[in-house]
């Protein structure tokens, strides 16, 4: 039996394909490549020498979203696909309502009528909103402050209702700090649109040289160097936390929440810092006025998905750095080249 994996071509679905194809399960990738390149895909083949079928449908196209069911024997979802931009998100509200709540309201429509009923569902740290304490552990309050985190923290109720309404269902919502990094052969790696909106990708696109100088928002945060701290989790760690997950739905009922992070913080200069000793290179920078909504210290507890999935993050912070540098070096205009 298959395992569909939603936005697959994405940053964290392609590197959880690879990992999904190295433990020899079998594969099917929707994605309509909004914010996705088709040569990830090749590069996932090439990375594992195995194949996959791949079907390019937005979520929103019912008719042929249908047919993957109706092709495929598919034993569990993991469901990557949707609009992931804060900032756009603010711009363009409805199209982010429609397309992230609605897109997952059709895939589900579609299992409960095929019968697939196992999920691990793509969440994301912005449902704890402005946290003031840390760790943030799942039993915090939940209240996103953008279009983006909302669609997220809906979503993560309609799962809940879902299950209530029929206990046959397993739902495993993880709910992602800050992915970084990239997958060690150099072959797969992050590459946004335009100006990067993350950390990590715009150091790599300073030290390559396509931009002149990183942007620093804030240095008066009450932190130990003034900047933002963030929980960084490589990519890798990230993609394998969704394989423990899914192995943990399909052997247990009901839905429960999961923080991936690695449990420790990083501030901005910390990480430029871990950047240039990795990778011997010097990255400029310039201190900017802070962002509005932006929290001084967030980083994850991960008790709960340490104990109950038998997930650890392995890989610190030099190693992520090495692996966004040989990405970025392979791939200077990204998937592109």
């Amino acid at each position: 039996m298959a395992i569909l994996v939603t936005g697959g071509a994405g940053y964290i679905g392609i590197h959880t394909c690879v990992e999904l194809l190295n433990e020899n399960y079998e594969v099917i990738i929707v994605d309509n490549f909004s914010n996705s390149k088709k040569e990830s895909l090749e590069r996932i083949r090439k990375i594992t020498n195995k194949d996959f079928r791949f079907y390019k449908i937005d979520l929103l196209d019912q008719v042929n979203l249908e047919k993957v069911f109706i092709e495929n024997d598919i034993e569990a979802v993991i469901h990557f696909a949707g609009f992931k931009a804060v900032g756009e998100s603010v711009q363009i509200p409805l199209t982010y309502y429609h397309n992230n709540i609605t897109g997952t309201l059709l895939l589900c429509e579609l299992m409960n009528k095929y019968k697939v009923q196992n999920m691990v569902f793509s969440s994301s740290a912005t449902v704890y909103g402005m946290s003031e304490t840390v760790p943030i552990s799942e039993d915090f309050p939940l209240g996103a402050t953008n279009p983006y985190g909302k669609t997220k923290l809906m979503t993560e109720e309609i799962l809940r209702d879902l299950v209530l309404s029929n206990p046959d269902w397993s739902i495993a919502i993880l709910r992602y700090f800050n992915p970084i990094g990239a997958h060690k052969s150099g072959m797969i790696g992050e590459d946004p649109n335009g100006i990067p909106n993350n950390l990590m990708p715009y150091i790599a696109q300073v030290a390559i040289g396509k931009l002149n100088e990183l942007a620093v928002f804030g240095n008066d945060y009450d932190t130990l160097d003034g900047t933002g701290v963030r929980d960084y989790i490589h990519v890798v760690d990230l993609a394998l936390g969704h394989l423990k997950a899914l192995q943990y739905t399909l052997n247990h009922n009901g839905i429960d929440a999961y923080n991936l992070g690695t449990g420790v913080g990083n501030s901005v200069i910390q990480v430029i810092e871990a950047f240039e000793i990795a990778n011997d290179v010097k990255i400029p920078y310039n201190i900017r006025s802070r962002r509005p909504g932006d929290v001084a210290i967030c980083y994850a507890d991960t008790i709960k998905s340490n104990q109950k999935l038998d997930w650890t993050a392995k890989r610190d912070i030099i190693e992520m750095c090495k692996d966004t540098w040989r990405w970025q070096q392979n791939n200077p205009n990204g998937y592109e080249d």
